[in-house]
């Protein structure tokens, strides 16, 4: 067991850590593992494949059975409402210093279409395709759009491209 632990549990502390995303939580499933291993050892084959590929099936189906755990489950509802609250107050935060260095003053200075899809892609975070398709806007006519108020701003701001 100390062989198996010495060669094999830097790799399977990875592999558990992919899927928990929690250092105790990872570290806890990780003896969890070698608990399991201990206790089924005999259920080991060799014929079936390499040592290696049986422990890491042991950690990732450990790993992913703590995932839904009522534990993790009950965790996971208390980090979504933690990362609304984050994120509403990184929304505020980024409006704020937007605000403070003018960047919406400048703005007002393009043309309504152009404004918009600034707004919505820089300072409301959507990606062409999601305003595209929220706001049934051709993906073509964004990217136009675009391109003409990124034109539009630096002439604006005297930034000149070479």
């Amino acid at each position: 067991m100390e062989y198996l632990y010495d060669h094999y549990s830097a790799a399977l502390y990875g592999a558990i850590f992919r899927i928990i995303k929690k250092e105790a939580v990872a570290e806890e499933v990780l003896q969890d593992v070698f608990l399991k291993i201990w206790d089924k050892f005999d259920h080991y084959d060799a014929s079936k494949g390499k040592l290696f590929t049986w422990l890491l099936n042991v950690a990732r189906n450990q790993a992913i059975d703590k995932t839904r755990s009522r534990e993790i489950s009950k965790d996971r509802k208390t980090d979504d409402i933690q990362n609304v609250v984050s994120k509403i107050d990184n929304e505020e935060y980024i409006e704020q210093r937007v605000d403070s260095i003018g960047v919406k003053d400048i703005l007002k200075d393009l043309p309504r279409e152009q404004h918009f899809i600034v707004e919505h892609l820089y300072l409301k975070g959507y990606t062409q395709s999601e305003l595209a398709d929220e706001f049934d806007i051709p993906l073509g006519t964004v990217k136009t759009r675009l391109r003409l108020a990124m034109q539009q701003l630096r002439i604006t701001l005297g930034v000149t491209t070479t």
